[in-house]
C-alpha cells in the first residue's frame, strides 16, 4: 500500500514540467505554472495561502489546425521582471494611480510544430492578470481562432452575481446564486432585449463577481480588449470551472489573427476585503499608457439633456407620424405633417440650455434631432441616418450660438442602429460637421441587430469597429461616449476620450418596467471596474405615469438613492436625467447635484459588500471639498462610518441627505431629510438608510463663524 502511495506521488510529480513560480510585491498572491504530462499548460493562484484557483488549463483551439495550440509543449524559456511606476490619469477616482507588479513571461515551443507562444503572467498585490503572446515565426503567421481554451477552476460551489452570457447585450438585471444554480435560474434571467443572442444555460459575462463561503471576494474579467473579441466564460456546474468563451462573427470564427500579436488579458481579482475589489485599478494598469499628446480638450462634464422625456414616452424621437418608411435624401419633412410631441425642437432645446445654465452644467445632450427616426429600427436598414440632417423645427444654428451665449456645450447624438458600415462611411463627416458647430462630444448608440447581417456586438469585427470610432474621434479632439457597445477594459487609460460607456442596464430600465433595487450596489463590483458608465441617474419622479399616463413603470429606488449615485457610480461623464421641472420641485435636494463635481483627487472605500451596500467618499480635484455616496440594496440598513478620511485639525461642514425614517423605494421614495453637522476627522456616524435607499453628503472645510448653532456630530 505505501509502495502504491508513493509510487503516486511520483507520478504526480512527474506528471508536471518544470513548475515556476510567481509572488505578488506583497507577498499575498502565489501563482504557479507548470506543464502537464501532456505538454498542456497550466496555472493556478493562492491568496494568502489558500487555494483561489485550482489547477486550471491554458491553450487554443484553431480552425482547420488538428494540431491547435493546446498540448505537447516544453519549456523553452523563463524571464522574470518588477515593475513600478506611478501615472497620472487624465480623469479618474484618483489623481495618481500606482502600477506595481512582478511578471513571468514563459516561452513554449510545441514538439511537433516547432510554433511558439509565450503566456505572460503579471502578478499585482490586487491580483493576477495573464496572456497570450504569439511571436513573429515561420511556423505560426495567420491563424484563426476556433476557440480560447482559458479555464478559471474555482475551489467550490461560490456565491455569483451573474448575467447571461450573450453576444449583443448586457443590459440585464443580475443574479445572485450559487454556481450550481446558474442552470436553473438561466430562463428566467434571460429578459427581452432588441438585440440578444445568448449561447449556454450555464454561460456568463464578465466582470463576474463571486464569493466564497469562507469570504473570499473574486472578480473574473479581461483587459486591454483590442483586435480580439469579447470574452464570455462558460461554466462546467459539475467540475465547477469556468472557461472562456469567445464571441463568434458571423462564420462562426472567433478570431482573425496576424503574428506578431496577442489576446487582451485575462484578470482575477481577489480579496478578503470587498473594498478592495472595488477600488482595483488593475484593470487600468494592464493597459497601454495614453496614446494621446495633448488631452487638454478632455474635459469631465455634468449635463442635462432631452432624452429622459422620450424614455418614458412623454416625447418622441421622430418629427411625424405619417410617414411609414424614410429615405435620406428623399423624403420630403417639409410636406408632411408634425406629430406635436417631437422632443427636440428648438424651444424646447432651449429651455434646457437655459436649465443648464442657470444651475451650473457644463453641457446639453439632445436626441431625435436628425432625419431618420421614423423607421430607424426593426428593419435591417442600413442607410438609416446621415448624421448631419436636422429636424426642420430644429434650429441648428439658432440652437449652436443660443447655447455659446450662455456658456453651454451642446453634446452631439449618434444613433447607428447597429448600421456599423454607415456610421463608418460617414463619421469623418459627421466628426467634422460637429466641430463647425461646436460639438466636443458625441453619444453614440447601437441599438438592434448588427449590419453586416450576422454579426453580433461583441464579436472582433465590432469589437474593431468601436475602437476604431474612439481613436478616429481623437483625431478630431472629440470625446466618445458609446453605449450599446462592448463593455469597457479598461481602455480609456490608453484613450481618455471614451469617457463613458453604457454597456449594462442603465436607468432607462426604470422607464420600462424597472431595475431590482440592489442593482446599483452590484455595478461598481462588476461593470465598472473595466471604465465609467454613463448610467444617467438623478430621477427625482418615480411614478413614470406622472410623466407619461401610459407608462405604470416605477423608479425603484429613493430620491436620497438617487443623489449617492453619483459617488458612488463613478463617471466623468454625469447626467443630471430628468425633467427640469422635476428639479425644481425638490430644490434643495437638487442641490447635491449641483455641488458635486466629476472629477476626483482620491476616493475611499469605506463600506462594501455585493448586491447589499457600497459606501464611498470622494475628494474633489479643484475645490478639495469631499463627497460621500452610500447605496443599500432590498433591504433597510444601518450604514456606520468614521470620517477619519479628513484632514486633522481641521472643522468640515457635512451636509447630510438621507431617506426619511418611513421611505421605501416602492411605497415612499421621495421622503428624504437634509441635516446639516459639524465634522471633523474623529468624528462618526450611523446612518439608517431605507429599502433601495441611500444618503450622500457634501462636506466643506468651516471656520468658526460658519459652524455657529450646528450640532456637533
Amino acid at each position: 500500500m505505501k509502495k502504491n502511495i508513493v509510487l503516486s506521488i511520483i507520478l504526480f510529480i512527474a506528471g508536471f514540467s518544470q513548475a515556476q513560480s510567481l509572488k505578488s510585491p506583497d507577498g499575498n498572491f502565489t501563482m504557479n505554472f507548470a506543464l502537464l504530462e501532456s505538454g498542456t499548460p497550466t496555472y493556478n493562484l493562492l491568496y494568502k495561502g489558500k487555494t483561489v484557483l485550482k489547477t486550471s488549463k491554458l491553450g487554443l483551439e484553431l480552425k482547420n489546425d488538428k494540431v491547435s495550440l493546446l498540448d505537447n509543449f516544453i519549456i523553452a524559456n523563463t524571464a522574470t521582471s518588477q515593475f513600478n511606476e506611478t501615472w497620472k490619469p487624465v480623469w479618474g477616482e484618483e489623481s495618481s494611480i500606482r502600477n506595481h507588479y512582478n511578471e513571468l513571461a514563459v516561452t513554449l515551443t510545441q514538439k511537433n510544430t516547432e510554433r511558439q507562444i509565450v503566456i505572460r503572467f503579471r502578478l499585482f498585490d490586487d491580483g493576477l492578470g495573464f496572456r497570450y503572446e504569439f511571436p513573429q515565426q515561420k511556423n505560426l503567421v495567420y491563424f484563426v481562432i476556433k476557440e480560447e481554451h482559458t479555464q478559471f477552476a474555482m475551489t467550490g460551489d461560490h456565491t455569483a452575481f451573474w448575467i447571461p452570457g450573450d453576444y449583443d447585450t448586457q443590459e440585464y438585471d443580475y443574479t445572485k446564486s450559487k454556481l450550481s444554480e446558474i442552470r436553473g435560474l438561466m430562463d428566467k434571467a434571460i429578459t427581452g432585449n432588441l438585440s440578444q443572442t445568448s449561447f449556454s444555460p450555464t454561460g456568463v459575462q464578465t466582470s463576474l463577481m463571486l464569493k466564497t463561503d469562507e469570504g473570499l471576494y473574486i472578480n473574473l474579467h479581461e483587459a486591454a480588449l483590442i483586435d480580439y473579441a469579447c470574452m464570455h466564460l462558460n461554466l462546467d456546474d459539475k467540475n465547477m470551472v469556468f472557461e472562456s468563451w469567445l464571441t463568434p462573427d458571423v462564420n462562426g470564427d472567433k478570431g482573425y489573427m496576424q503574428a506578431p500579436c496577442h489576446s487582451p488579458w485575462r484578470t482575477v481579482i481577489v480579496s478578503d476585503d470587498a473594498r478592495d475589489i472595488v477600488a482595483s485599478k488593475m484593470i487600468y494598469n494592464l493597459n497601454e499608457p495614453c496614446k494621446i499628446e495633448d488631452t487638454s480638450w478632455i474635459k469631465p462634464t455634468k449635463y442635462v439633456g432631452v432624452w429622459w422625456e422620450m424614455i418614458t414616452g412623454k416625447s418622441s424621437w421622430a418629427y411625424t407620424d405619417e410617414l411609414p418608411s424614410v429615405q435620406l435624401g428623399i423624403t420630403d419633412y417639409s410636406k408632411v405633417k408634425p406629430n406635436g410631441k417631437h422632443g427636440a425642437n428648438t424651444a424646447n432645446v432651449k429651455k434646457y440650455i437655459d436649465f443648464a445654465a442657470k444651475n451650473g452644467f457644463d453641457a446639453v445632450l439632445v436626441e431625435g434631432w436628425n432625419e431618420g427616426w421614423e423607421d430607424w429600427f426593426g428593419n435591417s436598414k442600413d442607410y438609416v441616418f446621415d448624421f448631419v440632417s436636422p429636424y426642420p423645427d430644429f434650429d441648428l444654428e439658432g440652437i449652436r450660438d443660443y447655447a455659446k451665449s450662455k456658456g453651454i456645450k451642446m453634446i452631439m447624438h449618434h444613433e447607428t442602429s447597429g448600421s456599423v458600415r454607415n456610421y463608418e462611411r460617414h463619421l469623418d463627416q459627421a466628426y467634422e460637421f460637429m466641430k463647425e458647430n461646436g460639438y466636443d462630444a458625441v453619444k453614440s448608440g447601437y441599438v438592434g441587430p448588427i449590419l453586416p447581417r450576422g454579426e453580433n456586438h461583441y464579436s472582433q469585427w465590432i469589437v474593431n469597429h468601436y475602437q476604431y470610432a474612439v481613436e478616429k474621434a481623437a483625431e478630431y479632439k472629440i470625446m466618445v461616449n458609446a453605449h450599446e457597445a462592448v463593455r469597457p477594459t479598461g481602455i480609456a487609460r490608453t484613450y481618455p476620450n471614451l469617457i463613458g460607456n453604457e454597456s449594462a442596464r442603465g436607468t432607462e430600465y426604470q422607464a420600462f418596467g424597472g431595475s431590482k433595487p440592489n442593482h446599483v450596489a452590484i455595478l461598481p463590483f462588476t461593470r465598472l471596474l473595466g471604465g465609467p458608465m454613463d448610467y444617467t441617474p438623478g430621477i427625482f419622479e418615480m411614478d413614470i405615469s406622472k410623466i407619461n399616463p401610459n407608462n405604470n413603470s416605477h423608479v425603484n429606488s429613493t430620491l436620497a438613492n438617487q443623489l449617492a449615485l453619483y459617488v458612488t457610480l463613478y463617471s466623468p461623464l454625469q447626467m443630471a436625467a430628468d425633467l427640469p421641472e422635476n428639479y425644481e420641485k425638490f430644490a434643495d435636494a437638487f442641490q447635491f447635484i449641483k455641488d458635486v463635481p466629476a472629477d476626483w483627487e482620491t476616493s475611499r472605500y469605506l463600506e462594501a459588500e455585493p448586491a447589499e451596500y457600497l459606501t464611498v467618499a470622494r475628494k474633489a480635484k479643484e475645490s478639495g471639498n469631499w463627497f460621500l455616496g452610500s447605496v443599500g440594496g432590498e433591504n433597510p440598513r444601518t450604514s456606520t462610518l468614521k470620517f477619519d478620511f479628513l484632514e486633522k485639525g481641521k472643522t468640515y461642514i457635512a451636509t447630510i441627505y438621507s431617506d426619511a425614517k418611513d421611505a421605501h423605494y416602492k411605497t415612499n421614495p421621495q421622503a428624504y431629510t437634509i441635516t446639516k453637522v459639524v465634522v471633523n476627522n474623529k468624528s462618526k456616524l450611523s446612518q439608517f438608510v431605507a429599502a433601495g435607499g441611500g444618503y450622500a453628503i457634501s462636506i466643506v472645510e468651516a471656520d468658526k463663524n460658519d459652524i455657529k448653532g450646528l450640532k456637533r456630530l
